[in-house]
Formats: C-alpha cells, structure tokens, sequence
C-alpha cells in the first residue's frame, strides 16, 4: 500500500540528523526525511490544534499495508517496537516489514522524540485525537496497533474516527469495561518524575522467553528514550471507552502470564464488540512484553492471520416472492 500524497511529497532523499522540526505544516501533512540505512525514518506529523507529533517509519521497497504502532504508559515508539540487539531479532518494526508491511510508531506528547505541549500533560481524549492525526498523515486506513494504555488509545481512536483505520489489534489491554474512573481534581502541575531502570525491567517476568542481554538493551534504550515519565491527566475520560461502539474488525491479543490483561475482563471486552468481525488469540508463555519476546513470531503470525484472512463475501440479493 503506498503512502498518502502528503507523506510522500514530504520524503526528502537524504541522511538527515533527528532534530525536531522547525517548520510549521498543516494539520495532517507529515515531513520525512530519511534516515541511516537500518534506523527508522523520522516523519513529523501535526496535529489538529498545530502541534508536532513525531512518527517512526520503517517499510519495504513496495509495502503492501500500513501499520501504527502505540506505544505504552511509561515508554515511547523506539524502545517498544524498534529494539535492536546485536545477535538478536527483537524489532517488531522489522518484523512487520518482513511481513510486506510498511510499520509506523508514533511517540506520543511528552514521549521520545516528542515534546510535552505547553499544558505538560496529555488525556486520553488528546492522544485518541493525535492517533487520528497520525493516521490521517498515513493515509490509506491503516491497521493500528496498541499496546497496554496504548490499546486503549487505539480502542478509543477506532470509537471515534473508525474511518481512518481498516482495523484495531489490542495487545496487553488494561482495561475492564465493568471499571470506570471515578471523578477526582487533576494535577496542576506535571510531577516529572525520573524513569528507572527497575521499571524498564518489571514487565519481563515469563522464564526462559528472553535474555539478558535483551533486557539490558531494552532497560538501556528506555531509559535513553525517556528519561523523565510522561505526565497524564483527565483519566476520567477513559469512561468513553465503550466496546458496544467499536465497529471496525478487532483481534484481541493476551499473553497468558500478563498481570495486566485479566482473562475475565479481556472475555468482558471481547464479548460486547460491535462487531462481529474480531478474534481473541492467547499467546502461550508470553507476559506483558511478549512481542519482545521469544513469543513475538506466535503475535506476528496470529496479526498476519488476521491481517490477511479472507474478506467476508458479499451475499447476492434474494429474490422476492409474492
């Protein structure tokens, strides 16, 4: 699938340093320079209110589709689908485009290359609306996928700009749908919390699915990528979630050892779709980090699964009869 004209008018053949962007662009164009042979390209997105979102992009010479990845609570876009292990395959970015797929990975406000905006904090309702961004710059309806928060994020982005995306896959999904946030006064000011190395390390709790040497990298690559924890707020708005509203096919990944994604609650979600067009896969021996994982080929095979199943066929009109 080829990227959307404003994407590609913006794709400069060049080796370019990753320094913010210093021009403005309109609301939904994305600038992209190249980067080094093996490093993700860095694409500038703004965003409806003209805030500059940054975006990963790695992709084969003719992608046959486009995927968005959204990252979690605490890391942004590169340590979460781009990591690199010398010895190791452990880019999920790489394995999508070894799939035929060209792979995004937004960095939301306040993550990675991304700047906080002026308030210091994001909502839930802003990044859904900055995931619609992303997508609009993308072009061709994207599937996207979201892990832990942000596969609510992408659960709420499919509830209100369904048309900009061809499906949503949630992995370690948090929320229970029977949970609802109680209203409580928001911060005033971003607490700006230092990150650490213990909880870049907390989510790999399976035995014998990953090595040290991964971990390391993964704990090194955090903590460089986000040295200081994103500030939320507004969690009250997580009350939009709705199920019942989601109308766009969904697969629904859980690893079996994940604490985060109860089974009760993952069947709660599954069960009250609105569509009819989903699956619920379980990958075995996985925990919140399995697609960094030895179990990230069990998720790649179950997302090309899904990805490329067959479209419903189209039943002919039945004739009346008196």
């Amino acid at each position: 699938m080829p990227i959307s004209p404003a994407l590609a008018s913006l794709l400069l053949i060049a080796v370019t340093a990753c320094a913010p962007a210093g021009g403005a662009h309109a609301p939904g164009t994305a600038a992209a320079p190249a980067a080094a042979a093996g490093d993700p390209a860095r694409v500038v997105v703004t965003a409806d209110d003209g805030f500059q979102l940054t975006m990963w992009r790695k992709a084969p010479a003719q992608p046959r589709r486009s995927v968005l990845l959204v990252h979690g609570r605490t890391w942004s876009g590169r340590p979460d689908f781009d990591l690199q292990v010398p010895g190791e395959s452990r880019s999920f970015m790489d394995a999508l485009v070894a799939l035929g797929y060209a792979a995004y990975a937004i960095d939301l406000r306040g993550y990675g290359a991304t700047p906080r905006d002026t308030t210091g904090f994001l909502t839930p309702d802003r990044a859904a609306a900055d995931v619609a961004a992303a997508l609009r710059a993308i072009g061709g309806r994207p599937v996207v996928i979201g892990w832990s928060r942000g596969s609510m994020v992408a659960q709420l982005a499919s509830q209100r700009t369904p048309e900009l995306m061809s499906a949503v896959i949630l992995f370690g999904y948090p929320g229970d749908p029977d949970r609802k946030v109680p209203e409580q006064a928001d911060p005033e000011t971003p607490a700006r919390k230092p990150t650490t190395a213990e909880a870049a390390a907390e989510d790999f709790i399976a035995p014998g699915v990953i090595s040290k040497r991964a971990i390391d990298a993964y704990v090194k690559a955090a903590l460089a990528a986000d040295p200081v924890r994103a500030d939320w707020r507004r969690d009250v708005e997580w009350n939009a979630l709705d199920p019942q509203a989601v109308h766009v096919p969904v697969l629904l990944l859980q690893a079996e050892l994940d604490p985060l994604a109860k089974t009760d609650a993952q069947a709660r979600l599954f069960s009250r779709l609105g569509t009819v067009d989903r699956q619920w896969v379980v990958i075995p021996g996985g925990d919140h980090a399995a697609l960094l994982e030895d179990t990230a080929p069990r998720m790649i095979a179950a997302i090309g699964a899904f990805v490329e199943r067959p479209e419903r066929p189209a039943r002919p009109a039945q004739p009346e009869h008196p």
